[in-house]
């Protein structure tokens, strides 16, 4: 007999509770110190000390503070951006202490420090007592103890003072239990939540980053469209290009043995047929990589559809858009469709798939996730940067959420607007 691994459900959970767990021992520990110590090093300013102190604690504490977001993060499916201002160059002493003091997430940090000790912990045990208190009542240990004469109460009975009462501890513990394991999921989101609340960057820091990261892209952009622009001339040039001027040779030296030697000619006339053939489907084979023709005749809810068949493993595709949008992110979209799907075949060990498509409040959303091995990494060369690049172009963004042991969530998001209304109904496809 051999032993199933846990549901990618439960393996979740226990993915949850460990991380919940390292939150709240943070929050008790590392939290309380780094806030005596920002005070310190900040209140030793006059001194000079600060001067050196207080950046070099404010980078443990964004340390500490990313470790968050990206916790919180993988619970919501939702990426929490870093709100940092980018560091002045050239760097000195005091442009390094006026740049962390005049940043203010500096400062939203130091609160979310102070608030996360008491939250932090509340939030981060109390999935896990939940759980725990719960199996002692189903493991029978309030019967155990009223036999032993220990003085305990369980659940709504302080103190047990019969065997009924001491009974009723195994009911009492599976509500609890179960209560525990539903809610955990729920616990875990508000506690991402609050660390969204508070870690998130505010709107004008949400601004400032949009214009940094479009200036970034903008030239990995405009280089990504000249090395795309290179390929389509190689292509054509090595490909169709060349057997169409091998056919027009075909062709004309067929013209001249057509009088002398029809039975070359023939040959000749035969070659070029096949050449053209070739030539064809090369030239197909090109459009298809600009734009697939399956996009012009299905529209992207029917392409992501049909690269869903192509699979080896069942992929459940729910999209519910009502429009159309503009057929340059409508490529877009499918292209990262295809990409993510071609990773969870080759790399995810997955049994099956899931592709969810949304339009709402001016912004595409879809997610593709699998119940894999996980461990998906964007710099790992799975493909994940080049889908970066290919939404940087759209303002788009990608957030991926894949702890070891599964499962691996994508979602991407960017700014679309749809075009006629037309709703594609939700479909399942193995």
């Amino acid at each position: 007999m051999t032993l199933r691994p846990p549901s990618p459900w439960l393996r979740r959970r226990l993915a949850q509770s460990g991380q919940a767990l390292l939150l709240a021992v943070l929050s008790v520990s590392a939290n309380i110190g780094l806030l005596v110590l920002s005070l310190l090093s900040l209140a030793f300013t006059v001194l000079g000390v600060g001067l050196v102190a207080f950046p070099a604690v404010t980078a443990v504490v964004r340390d500490l503070a990313d470790l968050n977001r990206r916790i919180a993060g993988r619970w919501t499916g939702r990426e929490v951006p870093s709100p940092y201002r980018p560091p002045p160059e050239p760097i000195t002493v005091w442009r390094r202490y006026r740049w962390v003091v005049t940043d203010p997430a500096t400062w939203r940090d130091l609160l979310w420090l102070a608030a996360s000790i008491p939250v932090g912990l509340v939030l981060g045990l109390l999935p896990v007592c939940l759980v725990v208190y719960g199996l002692e009542g189903v493991l029978g240990l309030p019967m155990l103890l009223w036999a032993l004469d220990v003085w305990y109460g369980y659940g709504a009975i302080w103190p047990i003072d019969g065997f009924g009462q001491a009974l009723l501890g195994a009911p009492q513990g599976a509500l609890i239990l179960a209560f525990g394991v539903v809610a955990g999921d729920l616990i875990h989101r508000a506690h991402a939540g609050f660390t969204q609340a508070l870690l998130a960057p505010s709107r004008t820091a949400a601004l400032h980053r949009r214009v940094r990261r479009l200036t970034e892209t903008r030239s990995e952009t405009v280089d990504a469209q000249a090395a795309e622009l290179r390929r389509i001339e190689r292509d054509l040039h090595d490909g169709a290009q060349a057997r169409l001027v091998a056919l027009s040779m075909s062709i004309g030296l067929a013209e001249e043995l057509m009088g002398r030697d029809p039975e070359a000619a023939q040959r000749l006339m035969a070659e070029a047929r096949e050449a053209s053939g070739q030539a064809l489907g090369e030239l197909r084979e090109l459009v298809r990589g600009i734009h697939p023709p399956v996009l012009a005749e299905r529209g992207l809810a029917g392409a992501v559809r049909a690269l869903a068949l192509k699979l080896p493993l069942r992929v459940e595709v729910d999209v519910e858009l009502p429009g159309r949008p503009l057929a340059p992110v409508e490529s877009a979209v499918y292209f990262t469709a295809a990409e993510l799907l071609a990773n969870v075949a080759k790399h995810s060990a997955a049994r099956s798939a899931w592709v969810r498509l949304r339009h709402g409040d001016g912004r595409l959303v879809m997610v593709v996730g699998d119940d894999g091995v996980g461990g998906a990494d964007p710099t790992g060369g799975t493909g994940l940067r080049g889908i970066e690049r290919r939404l940087a172009a759209f303002d788009g963004t990608m957030f991926v959420a894949s702890p070891p042991g599964g499962p691996t969530r994508v979602t991407m998001e960017l700014p679309c607007e749809l075009s006629s209304p037309k709703t594609s109904p939700c479909s399942g496809t193995g």
